[in-house]
């Protein structure tokens, strides 16, 4: 199975592996599985370590991710094309792209977020007792 790591699922498998439910845990951690981080969140998440919403070393994503063998998908036109057929479900662009991808990648994303299924993509996710807290 291909995985497209949501902001937030993407931090907490980095550093706090113990918010994600155990069935999304045991999925970025199968091998048979490619676990993908999107551009998107790295943008995302350096703007808000820079905006200081985020305590987090973002100059340190790259070599962590390769460390972890989480790879990163770029953004293509493809998905910015996609991005702009979506209907308007949910407003938050990095989100938006991240299903575009997901959709456009055949993959499944890796996020708490259930407005993300109005979409039609791909959720994997269960909840888990700090599910409803907010990060990214």
């Amino acid at each position: 199975m291909r995985l497209l790591l949501d902001s937030h699922a993407l931090l907490w498998a980095l550093a706090a592996p113990d918010r994600l439910p155990p069935a999304a845990l045991r999925a970025i951690r199968a091998p048979e599985n490619e676990i993908y981080a999107s551009m998107a969140s790295a943008w995302e998440i350096s703007i808000k370590v820079s905006i200081r919403k985020l305590d987090f070393d973002a100059e340190a994503l790259e070599e962590t991710l390769a460390a972890t063998g989480i790879q990163t998908l770029g953004i293509s036109l493809q998905h910015t094309a996609r991005v702009s057929a979506l209907p308007l479900h949910h407003r938050d662009p990095f989100d938006r792209m991240l299903v575009a991808q997901a959709m456009c990648e055949s993959m499944t994303l890796v996020s708490r977020d259930r407005e993300l299924a109005k979409y039609g993509v791909r959720l994997l996710w269960r909840d888990a007792p700090h599910a409803r807290s907010r990060t990214a």
